[in-house]
């Protein structure tokens, strides 16, 4: 009995295990493809239900098609009218794997498992074809945990034990109240195994050994249902508000469904019943005619879940605006200064992710650390005009240019944070199997975020510059020396731009050469301004001191520039040029 109890389970995982597989080799096979899909693809709701559909079919996972679409809101690439939509069509894809289950439970489909095993392992060590081959062994390992399932289960005799047959003979089929029970059981379940297929893999053993009736059959699934909502919704705790809407769009989708389907519950059962043996019979005219009821109830159950979720978005589909304004009710936006507060805005925890959504996630945090680059520095240059005030000894001005100084102290501090979590992130998602490609791109960002955090450091150098010159009081720069420096400034908040541009869109778009180009400026006039400083010190304009603390500041803005050019370099992947 303990043998034949850990093969059940040992199936299961075998099953599931398959199942994560195979999503993610097609997710690495075809990860920008579905990136780019479900960006392009949902002009209107329709697309949006069918891009879902099937991407979640492709993929045999409803939990990665949610996932990616609740992160391409948290990173701002998907609305959330879109998204809902595409969640809609993620639980009809899912159905797929319902009917692949019911193949596996009523044919003997072993050898396909083989053949998947002995072409896989083939081409997992070609370099070259390696995701096909994961994806072939994942169906494998698939197809055998469902032929091991089944013999397991014939060999259990699970319709003719006593004790089962007690157990569900115990509830009376034709109440609600053992609808309502098992619907929870089954929501309970998916929940606690964190994967709706090993639910419904049990559920079609039960069933289809003649052991448990339909109606609770069903009712399981459509705990499932429910079940599956739960974790995306639990995961999407850390994300921002937008994300957090979309899973309880998820949630509120499938709930609304249920209870709709259980004002008709055994109408609606006994009418998809009725359909699968009218098909099985009059269309199909063999195997499914001769088959037997008990496995003709594996049919009906990935009959109903098809129904149920096709019927379901045909209801809501033209719903969709007023899902979006339920929730942005239900879910209020924190009243937080996001600027002031050290948080990684796209980069969430408790997603399970593929490297090419990661890496995504990683390229939208970059850009949010970019821009927050340049309005650090544009604090610098705020900072510097007020210092020129110090000949009218204002003290308003004086607390201000103190509370200014504070925050790009705290910028700074920030800017340390972001690199030392990007890069963690990155280093984490390196652990796993990556394409070269991708290896590439984590490297290139990986260099990205130091070269920002040293864009900050820069900031915070001219910062303690200025103020060391203001707390000197007796010091202060002449009218050329402020205009030659708001002039170098000038240029190279026009370098942060053209990164911000870089970062924020497609490199293939960018003009590479627009950098160089403010780079070389800020390089000559540099140099022009440090040979007319001597001159000017020389002719006792200004004195030395001021004289150093002047340069210091130029000499600051070049660094910056150079920084710059490291960042763009290494989006762009050409070589770090000479400083």
């Amino acid at each position: 009995m303990m043998l034949t109890l850990f093969t059940m389970l040992g199936s299961l995982a075998l099953l599931m295990f398959g199942m994560k597989s195979m999503s993610e080799a097609l997710q690495k096979m075809a990860g920008p493809q579905l990136r780019h899909a479900l960006g392009a693809m949902t002009s209107n709701r329709f697309t949006g239900l069918l891009t879902g559909s099937v991407v979640t079919a492709s993929v045999q996972s409803s939990t990665a098609t949610t996932v990616m679409t609740v992160s391409f809101v948290n990173a701002g690439l998907l609305t959330l009218a879109q998204a809902i939509s595409v969640i809609m069509g993620a639980n009809i894809g899912t159905t797929f794997t319902a009917w692949i289950m019911a193949l596996g439970s009523s044919f003997d489909i072993s050898i396909v498992s083989y053949i998947g095993f002995f072409i896989g392992i083939i081409l997992i060590y070609m370099k070259k074809h390696r995701y096909i081959g994961d994806f072939l062994f994942g169906l494998g390992l698939l197809l055998l945990g469902l032929t091991t399932l089944r013999i397991t289960g014939q060999q259990m005799e699970l319709g003719k034990n006593p004790d089962v047959l007690a157990f569900f003979s115990s509830f009376d089929k034709d109440s609600y109240w053992t609808i309502l029970v098992f619907l929870l059981l089954g929501g309970v379940l998916t929940f606690c195994v964190q994967s709706s297929a090993a639910v419904m893999a049990i559920t079609m053993l039960l069933c289809g050994s003649g052991a448990m009736p339909i109606y609770m059959g069903i009712a399981l699934v459509l705990g499932e249902n429910i079940g599956t909502t739960i974790t995306s919704n639990l995961a999407a705790l850390s994300a921002n508000t937008q994300a957090r809407r979309a899973a309880l769009a998820h949630m509120f989708f499938n709930v609304f469904g249920v209870i709709w389907i259980l004002c008709i519950f055994y109408w609606f059962v006994d009418a998809v019943v009725w359909t699968v043996d009218y098909v099985g019979t009059n269309l199909l005219n063999q195997d499914m005619a001769n088959m037997a009821m008990d496995k003709k109830l594996t049919f009906t159950l990935a009959a109903f879940h098809t129904g149920f979720n096709v019927i379901n978005a045909s209801i809501l589909i033209w719903f969709i605006p007023q899902i979006e304004k339920f929730v942005c009710w239900v879910i209020k936006p924190k009243k937080v200064d996001e600027e002031e507060d050290f948080r990684l805005h796209f980069i969430t925890a408790g997603f399970m992710k593929t490297p090419e959504l990661s890496v995504l996630e990683a390229q939208k945090e970059i850009q949010s650390f970019s821009e927050r680059m340049q309005r650090m520095f544009g604090m610098v240059q705020e900072l510097l005009n007020l210092s020129s005030s110090i000949k009218n000894k204002d003290k308003n001005t004086e607390a201000d240019f103190n509370k200014l100084y504070t925050r790009i102290e705290k910028y700074e501090s920030i800017s340390d944070n972001m690199e030392l979590e990007i890069a963690k992130y990155l280093e984490n998602v390196s652990d796993a199997h990556l394409s070269d490609d991708t290896k590439g791109k984590i490297r290139a960002m990986l260099r990205e975020v130091s070269e920002l955090e040293s864009i900050g450091d820069a900031c915070y150098n001219m910062a303690r510059t200025i103020n060391r010159k203001y707390a000197a009081k007796e010091d202060h720069f002449i009218e050329k020396q402020y205009s030659h420096l708001h002039q170098m400034m000038g240029l190279t908040d026009q370098a942060l731009t053209q990164m911000n541009k870089l970062l924020g869109g497609r490199k293939e778009a960018y003009d590479v050469n627009r950098t160089f180009n403010i780079e070389n400026e800020i390089n000559n006039y540099r140099s022009q301004l440090k040979a007319q400083n001597i001159i000017d010190v020389n002719n006792h304009e200004y004195t030395y001191a001021e004289g150093t603390i002047y340069i210091d500041l130029v000499n600051e803005c070049e660094k910056l520039g150079d920084y710059v050019v490291n960042v763009v370099e290494a989006r762009m992947g050409t070589r770090q040029r000479e400083a």
